[in-house]
C-alpha cells in the first residue's frame, strides 16, 4: 500500500522477528480489516510492541508509537500551537499525523496517562472515526487507514491506574502472557544468539522469579530480562553475573527479596 510521504519515516521495512503463541495474528488482520481499535494487555515484557511492529510490517503500513507517562496531556497526542520565527504555527501531534495520513497510532502503556488525556481517543474509536481539534476549531476525519492500537499491563491495575470501562469497551482486546518454556527458551535463543541450554537456564530462572509474584515481588522476570541476561552471558559475562545484573538488580530494590530471588536463583544454577 502507498504511504504518504509524511509517513514515510514511520514505515517498517525489516521483519521484526515476533513468534505467534495463538491466534493473536488472525485476530489482528480481521481487527484492521474493520478498522476496529485493538487493544493489548499483558504483563511488562512479555512481546506487545514487538507484535504491533511486526503487524504493521506484515500490513504495509506506518506505525507511530507514543510511550504514555503521567504528565502526558491531550495537547501532546493532539498537537499545539508553537511559536516560530514566522509567527504562531500549529504542529500536529503523533496522534493527529496517524489520523490524518492513515498510520497504525500506538498508545503504549496507555492507563499511565493522565485519565482526562484518553478521552480524546474515544471518537476515533466509535463509529465517528473523528479527532476533534477545539484549539484549531477543527474536526479531522480518519484516514480509511488509520487504526489506534492500545496496551497496559492488568498487573499494576489501581484505583487510580486503570482505564475506565467507557475506554476499555470500545476496543477488542488480545491477551498476552509470558510463552510456554520450550517456547520462551526458542524466542531467548534467536534474540539473545544464545544456545540451547543457556536459553533453559535463563527460562527455568523466570519460573523461579514468577513464582515469587505476590511474594515480594509484583512482576517474575520478563522474556526481554531473559534476552538482556543471554546477551550479556554471550559476551563473556558470568552467567551468575548476567542474572545478577540483567534480572536481580532490576527487579527489585528489596534486599530481602534479592535474598530470597538469589536462593531460587542458585538452584537453578547447580
Amino acid at each position: 500500500m502507498p504511504v504518504a510521504p509524511d509517513l514515510a519515516v514511520y514505515r517498517i521495512d525489516a521483519e521484526p522477528y515476533f513468534r505467534p503463541v495463538g491466534n493473536e495474528v488472525a485476530v489482528f488482520e480481521a481487527a484492521w480489516r474493520h478498522r476496529l481499535p485493538v487493544m493489548l494487555k499483558g504483563p511488562t515484557g512479555c512481546g506487545k510492541t514487538r507484535f504491533v511492529e511486526y503487524m504493521a510490517w506484515r500490513l504495509g503500513r506506518p506505525l507511530i508509537t507514543v510511550a504514555a507517562h503521567e504528565d502526558m496531556t491531550a495537547a501532546d497526542l493532539a498537537g499545539r500551537f508553537l511559536l516560530t520565527p514566522e509567527g504562531t504555527v500549529w504542529h500536529d501531534g503523533p496522534l493527529t499525523q496517524a489520523v490524518r495520513h492513515g498510520a497504525l497510532c500506538y498508545l503504549d502503556e496507555i492507563v499511565e496517562a493522565r485519565q482526562d488525556t484518553t478521552v480524546v481517543i474515544h471518537p476515533l474509536t466509535d463509529a465517528r472515526r473523528m479527532l476533534p481539534l477545539e484549539k484549531r476549531n477543527e474536526l479531522v476525519a480518519a484516514h480509511a487507514d488509520f487504526q489506534i492500537v492500545i496496551s497496559y499491563n492488568p498487573g499494576y491495575q489501581s484505583a487510580v491506574k486503570d482505564l475506565k470501562e467507557s475506554t476499555k469497551q470500545r476496543f477488542i482486546a488480545i491477551a498476552f502472557d509470558y510463552p510456554a518454556p520450550a517456547l520462551e527458551a526458542e524466542i531467548v535463543m534467536r534474540e539473545a544468539g544464545a544456545d540451547l541450554a543457556l536459553a533453559r537456564i535463563l527460562v527455568t530462572i523466570a519460573a523461579c522469579s514468577r513464582n515469587l509474584r505476590g511474594q515480594g515481588l509484583d512482576e517474575g522476570a520478563s522474556t526481554r530480562m531473559l534476552i538482556h541476561a543471554g546477551r550479556l552471558a554471550m559476551s563473556g559475562v558470568s552467567l551468575e553475573a548476567a542474572v545478577e545484573a540483567a534480572i536481580v538488580q532490576p527487579i527489585t530494590d528489596d534486599a530481602d527479596v534479592r535474598r530470597a530471588l538469589g536462593v531460587a536463583i542458585s538452584a537453578c544454577l547447580t
